[in-house]
């Protein structure tokens, strides 16, 4: 197999960007590539073209390569549960919820069966895979069960690039302590290393470098910048936090409420793109203060996500916010805990079947859980019951394991291609409720609602913004910035000439 793997010192070093550079400059290149990872630990997920779950950093690589994204590129999707349990999604379909001790005792076999599968599929597919490994390689205590770096890299029998994070400290030690603890047999196959998120003068840094290549013998194949608000989707609640804390003020704010399970984060992604608005995340009432909109996220644990709510008394403030004329979404799990109920009758929410709690009774309506989960893709109009004017196609997903049925039988906010009546809009347009992830993805809803809140507030209405033009200019822009102070043709020389040395 063509390809190399990206390896990091510890989690959070850059791994999913820089693999997002690569796999744009390679088809800049007319060189058809993959992204690769064989298991991912996210609730932030992809749905693939045939209604199958991925990690959602890969569907954005898939993306970045030009490619239809596809489950051999993430095989193995685990989506946390609670800090003990997580579902195993296997080549995108859930399978069973583990925990971390079950997963590994019952699981790894199994997992490499499906690894080998996939990249099987993709040698055969394209002509170089861009692999991207998880935390550090060199977690001694998961390391004789691991299935995500250097096991995968002997698999796939390609070499490997190591990549720190100066921005955090201590490079010099955790590169050398990386390659150190390292096996002889795994410390033949890295070939370069990347030191990322550098800041300042690059001379400074000269005799660092050079120390570090006569230390460990491997070349340094680049520094790379650090990437202010690159506005390409994070893998985690960690890097949208980062780009949140970037983003700064803005006349609309507009405040998402941080659920302990929060999933799908992507979703509120292309208000990035938004000059006038800014997000930011609260977690107690008082972060709370006067918003101009909040935003009830995705989740993997509703009910669990619904009683810290309330056990924060969240609750109190999400109503009385509503009735004094707040602009509300609900997505997904936010939309479930928007109704009068739910019920969880599989069990499939939190274990106890039958078990019921109240929700908001913001919108009339109630969930029950079932025992299979709905992954699909989906596009719809606006309801034409709704004052929502023009056909304007809105398109996205839904992941859900909750049935929502509404109470009254008016109010729906879409009515989907195959004819089913989705969603809850309330006639003002200030509660909106629905299972369609990437809502705020579709540019003329996402200006139509930003526009009801600029007439409120007396700001100017502004014209539609494209955020996918806008992001196709990003995959470029980051891999154009990336390949100027990367050594572009060393790298490509250790993927195509690759041999292990045994």
């Amino acid at each position: 197999m063509k390809g190399i793997m990206i390896q990091g010192t510890a989690s959070d070093v850059g791994k999913s960007l820089i693999v997002t550079a690569l796999c744009r400059l390679f088809i800049n290149e007319g060189v058809k590539t993959a992204p690769f990872k064989s298991q991912n630990m996210s609730n932030n997920s992809y749905v693939t073209f045939d209604g199958r779950e991925i990690g959602r950093a890969q569907g954005i690589q898939a993306e970045a390569a030009k490619t239809e994204a596809s489950v051999w590129m993430n095989p193995i999707l685990l989506k946390p549960r609670s800090d003990q349990q997580s579902e195993v999604v296997l080549l995108g379909k859930g399978v069973k919820t583990l925990s971390g001790r079950g997963y590994r005792d019952s699981f790894y076999e199994k997992g490499i069966e499906t690894i080998v599968t996939a990249l099987a599929y993709l040698e055969k597919e394209y002509d170089v895979v861009v692999m991207e490994g998880a935390g550090s390689p060199v977690e001694i205590n998961l390391k004789d069960k691991e299935l995500v770096n250097m096991k995968v890299a002997e698999l796939a029998d390609v070499p490997v690039v190591l990549v720190a994070d100066i921005d955090r400290g201590g490079v010099f030690a955790s590169i050398v302590g990386t390659l150190e603890l390292f096996t002889p047999e795994e410390r033949k196959r890295v070939k370069g290393i990347l030191i990322n998120k550098f800041r300042g003068d690059l001379s400074l840094f000269q005799d660092g470098m050079k120390w570090l290549e006569e230390r460990t013998g491997v070349p340094i194949l680049g520094v790379l910048p650090h990437v202010e608000n690159h506005m390409i989707d994070g893998e985690d609640s960690l890097s949208i936090g980062n780009a949140i804390k970037q983003r700064g003020e803005a006349p609309i704010d507009i405040a998402v409420i941080h659920l302990p399970y929060i999933s799908n984060y992507s979703d509120i992604e292309p208000f990035f793109y938004e000059d006038d608005a800014s997000i930011r995340f609260v977690k107690h009432p008082s972060q709370f203060g006067k918003p101009d909109a909040v935003i009830i996220p995705g989740t993997k644990s509703t009910i669990s996500d619904l009683q810290y709510i309330k056990e924060m008394k969240l609750d109190e403030y999400l109503i009385d916010y509503v009735h004094h004329g707040g602009y509300v979404v609900g997505i997904c799990g936010g939309y479930q805990m928007l109704g009068k109920s739910i019920i969880d009758g599989a069990g499939s929410d939190t274990g106890i079947p039958g078990m019921r709690i109240d929700g908001l009774d913001l919108i009339p309506a109630e969930t029950t859980f079932m025992e299979q989960k709905d992954t699909i893709r989906v596009k719809g109009y606006y309801h034409p019951n709704t004052e929502l004017k023009g056909k304007r196609e809105l398109e996205g997903y839904e992941i859900h394991l909750g049935q929502t049925e509404m109470l009254e039988k008016e109010g729906f906010f879409l009515k989907l291609e195959n004819g089913r009546e989705e969603g809850y809009y309330r006639s003002d347009g200030k509660i909106v409720g629905t299972y369609m992830h990437h809502l705020f993805h579709n540019d003329e809803w996402r200006n139509l609602w930003l526009n009801s809140i600029r007439r409120s507030k007396n700001l100017p209405i502004r014209d539609v913004v494209y955020a996918q033009d806008l992001k196709e200019e990003r995959y470029d822009l980051l891999a154009q910035n990336f390949k100027k102070h990367l050594d572009w043709e060393k790298l490509k020389e250790i993927v195509y000439e690759w041999e292990y040395q045994k």
